[in-house]
């Protein structure tokens, strides 16, 4: 059914119609009445948004998780989570390997489009990697969290919740069962905390650097000048993403009185706000009374993103990266864009320009509709877009009191942000070519 499939449609518009599937059956899934706890079932447009939020890894939620959804509601989410997490190309080509089927070249090629790798040779091992790497990650992490949970939450309850928050950490989901403190507490409870906050924010970062760089390192080990070129950017630009905002948040947010926070929870709360808007969407603080600049740099951290190939969403660290190179390329005067004893060729740059303009479009728009649907404050819409297009599910406080048309608005971005934007421009492009003769050329004045 794979292949069949395969043959017919493009890979970037397997992807999408993908996503699309699992959305659609998470949500039936969802309404049925065993998965709320009042035994109703869930309205189709909160099924659907709930199920947009797990499979594109977002967390945004119009009701608590904890509070509303049924242990099997909970589930269908975790399912959601780590099926999204993962890919849907990466479920089938596993379900493809286990059951002995043949993957042929077209698959293979599918594959390759999903988790962003530079070729389709060793796509399988890479899969088989990818996939004994995630379980290898989350098992631990979850280890770990349950020796923090069971002595509060008891045996069972323990080992469900640090499952669920270290496979919903791992994917950069941000979905919580927190909800048991207070609604939509997430892991404020835990400002503090040094095991709940080293863990969770070790997963994020495990999941947002994405695989491709895992797999480098594992080849190469520790020796930085064999490493890809990728791997040397992102692991820069990720270190550079870390301390600068946790320094800022340390000095100019969290000193503020009216957090109240010691100076171990201060430097807590400022290293977990500055991981977690890359693309997790847990939170050990409470946005609705955050800053005016500290609002500014979370949007900004939370359209950055992660890395490609990654279980984040975002416009990734890469783009950021080319436009700091395009930028100082300018100023030497230098005729290419070059980065660690490398040219990069002028395409990367171009789809970059696309990607940006696609993700600066969408957010605007959608921020503009918030405002007028929803007569929300340009602030707060300009936070709720990002959160959803970064697939974030950060929030002010304000999704659940929304109207239907804005829920509708948020689904559209949750997607368009999980399948990414060159995903969505060669879907729509597929069945142009490009013509064979080129234009004569001319200079404008830039600038």
């Amino acid at each position: 059914m794979f292949s069949k499939l395969t043959s017919r449609v493009t890979p970037a518009q397997i992807i999408i119609l993908g996503f699309l599937g699992l959305i659609l059956v998470g949500a039936l899934l969802l309404t049925l009445p065993f998965a709320t706890r009042d035994g109703l079932g869930a309205p189709f447009l909160d099924a659907l948004f709930t199920s947009t939020s797990a499979t594109c890894v977002t967390g945004l939620v119009v009701h608590d998780t904890y509070t509303y959804w049924s242990e099997f509601g909970q589930l269908v989410i975790l399912a959601l989570i780590q099926v999204g997490g993962m890919g849907v190309v990466t479920v089938a080509v596993a379900v493809a390997l286990l059951s002995g089927k043949r993957i042929g070249l077209r698959q293979r090629f599918v594959m390759q489009e999903s988790i962003s790798a530079p070729q389709v040779g060793g796509i399988v091992r890479m899969t088989d990697f990818i996939l004994k790497t995630m379980f290898l990650i989350e098992g631990t992490g979850a280890l770990i969290l349950a020796v923090r949970f069971c002595p509060e939450m008891g045996l069972t309850k323990g080992i469900w919740y640090a499952l669920f928050h270290a496979v919903s950490a791992f994917c950069n989901a941000g979905f919580d069962l927190m909800g048991f403190r207070q609604p939509s507490s997430s892991l404020t409870h835990y400002v503090g905390d040094p095991v709940v906050n080293l863990t969770v924010m070790a997963l994020i970062v495990c999941g947002g650097i994405g695989f491709l760089v895992w797999d480098d390192i594992r080849k190469n080990k520790l020796h930085f000048h064999a490493w890809r070129l990728q791997t040397k950017i992102v692991l820069t630009v990720t270190a550079c993403l870390l301390v600068f905002p946790a320094v800022f948040f340390f000095v100019f947010e969290f000193g503020a009185e009216h957090w109240g926070l010691t100076t171990g929870q201060r430097i807590w709360a400022s290293l977990f706000q500055t991981v977690s808007p890359r693309t997790a969407g847990f939170n050990t603080v409470d946005y609705a009374v955050m800053s005016g600049p500290g609002l500014l740099v979370t949007i900004l951290l939370m359209l950055i993103g992660g890395s490609p190939g990654s279980t984040a969403g975002g416009a990734k660290t890469t783009s950021l990266a080319m436009i700091f190179l395009s930028v100082r390329a300018v100023f030497q005067q230098r005729d290419s864009i070059q980065c660690f004893g490398r040219r990069l060729p002028p395409e990367v740059l171009r789809s970059t320009c696309a990607i940006l303009t696609l993700y600066a479009t969408l957010f605007l728009t959608g921020s503009i509709g918030l405002c007028l649907l929803d007569g929300v404050s340009m602030p707060q819409a300009l936070f709720e877009c990002a959160s959803a297009i970064g697939t974030v599910g950060l929030s002010t406080g304000i999704t659940a009191d929304l109207s239907a048309p804005s829920h509708v608005l948020l689904i559209l971005l949750m997607y368009f942000g999980r399948v990414g934007g060159l995903t969505m421009i060669y879907a729509v492009a597929s069945g142009h070519r490009p013509a064979p003769a080129q234009m004569p050329q001319e200079k404008i004045t830039i600038g």
